[in-house]
């Protein structure tokens, strides 16, 4: 699960040119650019799949005689 921090290093880094991004305790080196991007891609979808509110799931039960 990525944080809007993550992500925002990635796009730093991606404007940057630089393919070395440092979180708070770790630091991860890209192989390529391709890479990044696919790291930043990964980190949207993440947080947009999370970011937008918590899913509301209904479970209704119909039942007749007996149950």
């Amino acid at each position: 699960m990525y944080t809007d921090q993550q992500l925002q290093a990635l796009r730093d880094a991606l404007a940057n040119g630089v393919r070395r991004v440092r979180f708070a305790d770790r630091e991860i080196e890209y192989r390529t650019i391709d890479e990044l991007k696919a790291a930043i891609a990964a980190a949207e979808a993440d947080l947009a799949g999370s970011g937008g509110g918590t899913a509301i799931r209904q479970i209704r039960v119909y039942t007749e005689k007996g149950f």
